[in-house]
Formats: structure tokens, C-alpha cells, sequence
């Protein structure tokens, strides 16, 4: 980790600690809310200020004393203020709104420390929106318009946010510290056993003769790992690590490799079963079944992969990109041979899931699946001769594999409950302050009550706080504020709206100027970040034309009769192919400028509600497509 040994060996004790803590309170007994959401906040603080350490050496190049005093002093306050709320419940909760002074203190200490924490380890920006939230609870009355409010005080503002339930110690931060943690636990479990090696090999050997195979094999692969990471930009330089040199060596230009990459990894967050972390906060705000948000993100995301792969196969296509060679390439009997403990895991997963056994449960039974199914598989090898060739080595490489999980998923969980908790200081103020309906009235005056518009400021806004925010924080925010007026004033039913917003929060990874998992994806290609990141954006178009498909035929998202829904989800696979034909210019042939304008036009009908109009824009969309068959064959230049 390129951290001092004794820093080393701190945070991978938390980081044990955290682990283990957390799978004892999933699986064997859970604890009261302040004490899970506490510890776990603790810990995280705690990671935080030992991976990101305040900077300052000498000229020696040591560091400074009161950089280890500085750290040294925020961890205490850290670890502090969670004891503190924990050690003093009882009395908080009978002062009921009048908090002491050493409540006002410790909040006071609990608020600056968190967003030290939180710049540390995601940038100043997150922190900054923060403050800018808690300045407005101070500074209502200076307003103008509908944005002025009476003011509040210090003390009611930390009652706010740290005495209660509606700020740090929120929603957010305990969908975070009670699902979201095992889930990262079973992605870094995954991990360290040759899960993300296994899903790649598996992925190649389906693809990767193909044209273009190896940017196939990237959206497959990192569909895959990317629905458990829990985050589009780890998933873009791990799997990108091999997914982009292979691509580039097909012929794909280095922008376009990042793209890709940064595209299907950006998918993997909206794919099911873990959606990183956006089922767990659905199923919180929506008050629905956890299964229930899985099954209404199903069919989105694999529309949304599916028209990434459409983007691949048309580049290939249009330039005549090959495969690998067979002979370079896993072969598919040997490769699911030595992996498939890692699906039976993920048929543990999804078995406790329809059992409705409780998310937390859930998680538990998935983390202890893998490493029992990791271990037997091992020793079975064992006993053929293979590694290890002995006991004790078997159980300490066990041993090891397992630190260097709790280690990862340690490290995994910073970006996510960091900000889950800064997200709750400002769900904390938008409560305080009521911002949340004057947001909605905003809304609904610049849209003249006309949903489209709605959905497109919505989408603006997406965009503006994605450069501040982490996705999840985003996605917190947005719905604080628009969704009462997308489900009170539009009529869209909960779960649907919920499913918009959490889209729309995508699009930071993928949306110039500030992509950041094709900025990622850029340093791996080795190519210019903003013509990778316009690539990215292009690729991943689906995050924005789904949206307005989940609107206008909502049996995507809310299901329906069998038939109905492959019917819809059809009409729109072919919509969105469509679109990207024309965009790319090539279906199965060049397709010229009036044909490019037909595909558009047909593509549009699929957001006519009628299925009549949608079934005739995709008999001739494909009729097209057909028919030019018997065109000139040709390349698209380069």
C-alpha cells in the first residue's frame, strides 16, 4: 500500500476488525442502529486518515511531527464522537431537541472531522457542496426569494445532523454500514480468489474469436465484476488492466478502447443484483422488497449492456476488426471447469435472495459461500497433486487470501460510505430547511408542468452535481430533491422514479467534462482523457434514452405479463440499436445519410407509447437493415 509498516499494520487491523464486525452484526447478531452506523463510521474515518495521511516532510524526507499529531488527533475525535452518541443514547434521546453543550461539541467535531475524511479520500468538492448545504441552513434570512428561510442556529443544526436520524447517522450512511459492506466483502472475496481472472477467461472464450471479440469479452467481463465491485472506476483499471491493450491490439483506436471499457463498467453498476449500492438505498427509500428493485433493474440494464455491445460489434464491423487467434484464446469446457464454484456462489446469492431471506443475511451467506467454495475447490486440487503440497500451506494461503479481502474491501467501502455519511449532512439540511419542496416548485416553473423537461432539467442537474459528487451521493441528493415532484407532481409511480434518478447519477462516469471512470480508462489506454471521455459518453447513450423508455413503457421497470414485457423490451433493443446505427453509420452495411435519418426516425417510435407505432418503426428499422444486405459491400474508412 506504500504506507509506513506501523500505518500498514493499523489499517489492516481496522481493517479486520470492520470486517469481521460487520459479518458478525449481518449474520449472527445484529446490533441497535447508532451502534452498527457508529462503528462502522468510525472505522471508515479511521481508514480514511490512515491511507490518505495529512502531507508534510522535512528535507530529510520525514515526515513532520505535526502531520502524525494532526492525524494522530483526528482519528481520537473520530473514534470519539461515535462513542460518544453510542456511551450517551439514553440521555440524548431524553433531552429530546435540547442538546448540552457537549452535544453541540462533539457534533460540531463529528461534522468537521467527517469532512476531512471525506476530502481526503474523495476530493474537496464532495466537502465543499457539503459546507455549501450548511452555510444555507445559517445564512436563510440573507436569501433572496424562494430560497430565503428563517435561519437556524448552531445548535439545532447539529441536533440536525448529528443527534438524530436524519443527518450523518441517516439512511445513507446505514443502507452503507448494514447491506452495502458485506456485498463489497463478497466483490473482494471474489477478487482475491480468481473471481475477476475466472469472468474475464469465461468472457474471451465467448467471444473473443468474434470481431472485435476483445471489446465484446470487456462488456461481458465487466458487466460482470462490475455488478459486485460496487464502483465503475475500480472495475475500469482492473479489468481494463487487460480488456484495453487487447483491444487496442484488434485494431480499436485508444480512445475508443477506453471508452468501451469505461462504458460496460459504468453498465455493471446498473446491473443486478448490487447496482453499486443503488438497490440497497432503493429498497430503503421506496419502503419495497429488495427483490422487487432487482427485478425492476433487470431488463433496463441489459438493455443498456446490449446496446454497448451493439456500439462494439458496429465498430468492428465498419472497419473490418478481427478476433484473437483461437490458439491465443481460453477455450470455454476448460475454463468453466476450473471456475465453477464462482457460479455456484452467485447461485447462493440469488437462492437466499428469492428465499427472502433479509438483505444482511443475504450478504453473509454470499461471503461465507465464496470462501467455503474457494477453500474446498482447493483443497479438492490438493488432493489431485495440484497447489498446495501441503496442509499448512493450504491453510495459511487460505488465511492470506482472506486478510487481503477484508484489506480490499476495507480500502472498497471508503469511496461508498464516505459518501453515503457527507450525503446525510445534506439530506439533514435539505430536511431542516424545507429545500426539498422549494427544489420541486423550481422544477416544476422552468418544465411548465411538462414532464420531458422535467426529466431534462433533472438530467442537467444529474450532470452538475455528478462533478462534485460520487454517484451515490448523487444519487441520495437528486432524489431528496426531485423526487417528490417527479412522483407528487408528474404521477410517476416510486419505483420508477427512483430507477430515473439513480440513472441519470451514472452519467458523471461517462459525461464530459468530468468522467471519471473514463478518465480512468484514459490513463490505462494511454489516450487523451476528453476525446476518451466523448467516446465513453457516446457508448453509453443508454443512460439516457432508457430513462425516457422506463416512462413511456413502464412494464420495463414495473413488470407485467410475460409476453408484454419481452414485446417492450424488444421494440426498444431494436430502437436503441437503431440509434446507434445511426450514429456509427454502419449496420450491416455503410449506411448513407438519408438511411442514418430513417434509423433515427424509427428509433423515436419507440417513445411513442403506442406499441402499434413502436412495432412499426422496428418492422422497418429491420426491413432496412435487411434490404441493404444487397447493397455494395465496403469498409468505412478509418
Amino acid at each position: 500500500m506504500g504506507l509506513p509498516v506501523t500505518v500498514a499494520v493499523a489499517f489492516i487491523a481496522v481493517a479486520i476488525a470492520l470486517s469481521l464486525y460487520q459479518l458478525f452484526t449481518a449474520g449472527v447478531r445484529p446490533v441497535g442502529l447508532f451502534y452498527q452506523r457508529g462503528f462502522h463510521l468510525a472505522a471508515v474515518e479511521v481508514l480514511a486518515f490512515l491511507l490518505f495521511p495529512c502531507p508534510g516532510r522535512n528535507k530529510n524526507g520525514l515526515r513532520l511531527v505535526t502531520a502524525w499529531v494532526l492525524d494522530g488527533a483526528l482519528i481520537a475525535v473520530s473514534i470519539a464522537t461515535s462513542l460518544y452518541l453510542t456511551i450517551n443514547l439514553d440521555s440524548i434521546v431524553g433531552r429530546a431537541g435540547i442538546p448540552s453543550g457537549w452535544d453541540i461539541a462533539m457534533g460540531a467535531a463529528a461534522v468537521v472531522t467527517l469532512l476531512e475524511a471525506g476530502r481526503r479520500a474523495l476530493g474537496w468538492a464532495i466537502s465543499v457542496i457539503a459546507i455549501v448545504f450548511v452555510a444555507y441552513a445559517y445564512l436563510g434570512p440573507f436569501l433572496p426569494g424562494l430560497l430565503r428561510h428563517g435561519g437556524y442556529g448552531t445548535g439545532r443544526i447539529v441536533g440536525q445532523l448529528y443527534l438524530g436520524q436524519e443527518g450523518i447517522y441517516g439512511i445513507p450512511l446505514g443502507v452503507a454500514a448494514t447491506f452495502v459492506f458485506v456485498f463489497i466483502l463478497f466483490g473482494a472475496l471474489l477478487e482475491v480468489t480468481g473471481a475477476g481472472q475466472y469472468f474475464m477467461d469465461l468472457a474471451y472464450s465467448m467471444t473473443g474469436r468474434q470481431s472485435g471479440g476483445p471489446a465484446k469479452a470487456a462488456v461481458v467481463a465487466s458487466a460482470a465484476m462490475g455488478s459486485v465491485s460496487g464502483s465503475a472506476i475500480a472495475n475500469v483499471v482492473t479489468s481494463g488492466a487487460f480488456t484495453i491493450p487487447l483491444m487496442k491490439r484488434v485494431g480499436y483506436r485508444p480512445e475508443e478502447a477506453g471508452g468501451i471499457e469505461a462504458a460496460a463498467s459504468t453498465g455493471g453498476q446498473v446491473l443486478p443484483p448490487i447496482m453499486g449500492a443503488g438497490a440497497f438505498l432503493m429498497a430503503e427509500y421506496t419502503g419495497l422488497p429488495y427483490l422487487e428493485v432487482v427485478r425492476a433493474g433487470l431488463v433496463p440494464a441489459l438493455l443498456y449492456m446490449g446496446t454497448v455491445f451493439v456500439f462494439v460489434h458496429l465498430v468492428a464491423t465498419s472497419r473490418g476488426l478481427h478476433g484473437l487467434p483461437a490458439a491465443e484464446l481460453p477455450r470455454f469446457g476448460s475454463t468453466m471447469a476450473r471456475g465453477w464454484h464462482f457460479l455456484l456462489s452467485l447461485a447462493v446469492l440469488l437462492g437466499a435472495l428469492l428465499l427472502d431471506l433479509s438483505v444482511a443475511r443475504v450478504g453473509f451467506l454470499a461471503c461465507i459461500s465464496v470462501a467455503v467454495l474457494a477453500a474446498t475447490r482447493a483443497a479438492w486440487d490438493r488432493t489431485k497433486g495440484g497447489w498446495p503440497p501441503s496442509t499448512g500451506e493450504w491453510v495459511s494461503g487460505g488465511l492470506i487470501r482472506l486478510r487481503n479481502s477484508f484489506i480490499l474491501a476495507g480500502r472498497n467501502t471508503l469511496p461508498v460510505s464516505l459518501a453515503c455519511a457527507i450525503a446525510g449532512i445534506i439530506v439533514g439540511t435539505v430536511g431542516l430547511t424545507g429545500l426539498g419542496l422549494k427544489f420541486s416548485a423550481i422544477m416544476l416553473s422552468f418544465s411548465q408542468g411538462n414532464l420531458i423537461l422535467a426529466l431534462l432539467l433533472l438530467l442537467l442537474a444529474s450532470l452538475v452535481l455528478g462533478m462534485g459528487l460520487p454517484v451515490t451521493a448523487s444519487y441520495i441528493v437528486l432524489i431528496i430533491l426531485a423526487g417528490p415532484a417527479l412522483v407528487n407532481d408528474f404521477g410517476l409511480p416510486v419505483l420508477t422514479a427512483h430507477m430515473i434518478v439513480f440513472w441519470f447519477s451514472q452519467d458523471s462516469n461517462v459525461t464530459p467534462p468530468v468522467c471519471l471512470a473514463a478518465y480512468a480508462a484514459a490513463g490505462v489506454a494511454e489516450s487523451d482523457p476528453m476525446r476518451t471521455g466523448f467516446h465513453a459518453w457516446k457508448y453509453a447513450k443508454g443512460l439516457y434514452l432508457i430513462p425516457l423508455l422506463m416512462v413511456v413503457h413502464p412494464e420495463l421497470v414495473l413488470g407485467g405479463s410475460i409476453l408484454m414485457v419481452l414485446g417492450k423490451a424488444a421494440l426498444a433493443m431494436v430502437a436503441l440499436a437503431s440509434f446507434a446505427s445511426a450514429l456509427e453509420a454502419h449496420a450491416l452495411r455503410p449506411v448513407p445519410t438519408g438511411g442514418r435519418l430513417l434509423l433515427l426516425l424509427c428509433a423515436s417510435s419507440a417513445f411513442h407509447p403506442s406499441p402499434l407505432v413502436g412495432s412499426i418503426g422496428a418492422i422497418v428499422a429491420i426491413g432496412y437493415v435487411l434490404a441493404s444486405r444487397r447493397g455494395p459491400a465496403g469498409i468505412r474508412a478509418t
